[in-house]
């Protein structure tokens, strides 16, 4: 169990909810707690107060799947705040992280994938894997260090992410909801996190909140440096025999400018001797196959 983090997770979650949230008389004008009381919250979870207390302190051991059930229901959490809630009181079994690779089949299937930009993320939102359109909105992920490939060092620390999308706080706080998720469920991440609060004051106030949400679809607004304005939607697939690994697929309306500029922007990188460097050195370019930090193709 990590007790710090799940005490911390268990605060913010009951400094959101207000009294009438969850059928309590609403607050008055003097109340000085801005979310839940904690006695309030352990009558609705039928726990002690002492023992909730505990538990937000980071001291408590060996909590029940009855009390985590009661915890859930009282602080409204969704399914993800859930899961990570088990994950951070031990419930679930956790296992030691593989390395990861990308199967070749996976790889060809990007490859075919003309008309719709696609990629596949690992652990912590490293990028693993992707196709030529995918480079081409998002920038030349072949060209980037390999310990650069990760969604969330691109959003926070790569100026020109900001410009790319057009509502970055909602895109930032997607990443972050992820990426909270991901601590949960494994070790290995603070690394990650430690590094990304050092550089942004964005991912420290985004990461305090301890949000945590998972989007499977969704849509994203771009101003491309070369298309133009983009409204695409997206779906995002986790692979049932590699459950860290999930591919997400973009894909623009037929009939719409964003599906007309979205053709018109891969009919360019379909010229490999044609390259754009866009503001603070933002590049594109088409490598002509699914490209990715690993391999596992024979010599």
């Amino acid at each position: 169990m990590d007790d710090r983090q799940l005490g911390e997770f268990l605060r913010s979650r009951r400094g959101r909810l207000r009294p009438e949230d969850v059928g309590l008389p609403a607050s008055g004008r003097h109340r000085r707690v801005p979310g839940l009381r904690r006695e309030e919250l352990a009558g609705l979870a039928g726990v002690s107060v002492a023992y909730l207390t505990r538990l937000e302190q980071g001291k408590g051991h060996n909590v029940s799947a009855e009390v985590l059930d009661a915890l859930a229901r009282a602080l409204r959490l969704t399914a993800n705040e859930y899961e990570h809630l088990e994950h951070l009181a031990g419930a679930r079994r956790r296992s030691a992280p593989r390395q990861e690779r990308v199967r070749s089949a996976l790889r060809d299937l990007l490859a075919s994938m003309n008309g719709v930009p696609a990629y596949l993320t690992g652990r912590c939102s490293d990028i693993l894997a992707w196709n030529p359109l995918a480079t081409a909105l998002f920038g030349d992920w072949d060209r980037w260090p390999a310990e650069e490939r990760n969604l969330a060092r691109m959003v926070f620390l790569r100026p020109e992410s900001r410009r790319l999308f057009v509502d970055w706080e909602s895109k930032a706080a997607e990443v972050v909801g992820a990426l909270r998720l991901e601590a949960g469920r494994r070790p290995g991440l603070p690394a990650l996190v430690d590094e990304l609060s050092v550089k942004s004051e964005e991912f420290r106030r985004l990461w305090a909140r301890h949000d945590v949400k998972e989007r499977s679809h969704g849509t994203d607004r771009l101003d491309h440096p070369v298309a133009g304005a983009l409204t695409l939607s997206f779906e995002s697939f986790r692979l049932p025999d590699e459950p860290d690994q999930c591919l997400t697929v973009f894909h623009a309306r037929p009939g719409t400018a964003t599906a007309e500029n979205l053709r018109l922007l891969g009919s360019w990188g379909s010229d490999t001797d044609r390259r754009w460097s866009g503001p603070e050195g933002l590049e594109y370019g088409n490598q002509g196959a699914a490209r990715g930090a690993f391999e596992d193709r024979p010599e």
